[in-house]
């Protein structure tokens, strides 16, 4: 008889999935308590989940190469469905359509696209941040009620979550180092997870907290499961900013940079806010 091992790290046990019977490609699992949000599970929680039940499914082509979660309604604390499909395969791209239901209404929509790598030219244009090794910057926190932030080792070298009344600040730009907490080796599930860290901008524009909520969320994966095995689990460094800000949504985009300057990821946001 075999034993089944429950999941040890915190991340895992979040993002663990099992299927239903009869139905290929449906997996069913349970909001972490561990990453919760002010209002609902983490986003980058859901969409990491939302990711992986994409690589435990049978008919998967290659690795992804970029995911889109569209939070259509809020997901509430227990059970949830999962189904994922694969609505052409190429012969280098697959396509995915993914959903997440609860009682039968849809809360979240997803599409994704894995792939197979070859070698060929290659140049990254843009450069990291300049920022000091990770352990020269002091360990940060979020407020105790955002549950999900204790899962990360949070360092940050500009743009901090800004103390009450702070006042308005000129820029909307975070730059920090970060990992899981305790450190985990990085995958693409926790890659995903990682470029939903950076607290809503308009926080940091406007010195403190409003209403505000992620609507749509895209990852780019830069990297392969060669140089993602490569970083481990060292910490990786993370720049976020906005562009525009204006009636109730605003826009995010950040880099996820790893080990020797590689970039890993690069991902945009739209976002409401209530002011």
């Amino acid at each position: 008889m075999t034993q089944i091992v429950a999941p040890t790290h915190p991340f895992d046990a979040a993002v663990e999935l099992s299927p239903e019977l009869g139905a290929p490609g449906v997996f069913l699992g349970h909001t972490s308590p561990a990453y919760a949000n002010m209002v609902g599970p983490f986003g980058g929680i859901t969409a990491a989940t939302l990711l992986r039940a994409v690589l435990r499914h049978p008919e998967r082509l290659g690795d992804p190469l970029s995911l889109t979660v569209n939070f259509a309604g809020p997901i509430a604390d227990g059970e949830f469905e999962i189904s994922a499909r694969p609505t052409r395969t190429n012969r280098s791209t697959q396509h995915w359509s993914i959903e997440l239901a609860q009682d039968g209404a849809v809360t979240t929509t997803a599409t994704a696209v894995f792939g197979i790598r070859r070698e060929t030219w290659a140049s990254t244009e843009i450069t990291a941040p300049a920022a000091p090794p990770a352990d020269d910057v002091a360990a940060q926190s979020f407020p105790d009620f955002i549950a999900w932030a204790r899962n990360y080792d949070l360092r940050f070298v500009e743009g901090a979550v800004p103390e009450p009344e702070a006042g308005a600040q000129p820029g909307s730009t975070s730059t920090l180092w970060v990992r899981d907490n305790p450190p985990r080796p990085l995958d693409f599930p926790a890659l995903t997870a990682l470029c939903d860290v950076f607290y809503p901008r308009a926080f940091l524009r406007l010195g403190r907290y409003l209403a505000a909520g992620t609507v749509s969320f895209t990852v780019y994966f830069h990297a392969d499961a060669t140089l993602l095995a490569a970083q481990a689990d060292d910490a990786v460094l993370g720049t976020a900013r906005a562009q525009r800000f204006g009636k109730g949504y605003f826009d995010q985009s950040a880099e996820i940079w790893g080990r020797d300057g590689a970039l890993l990821a690069t991902t945009h946001q739209l976002v409401y806010f209530k002011d």
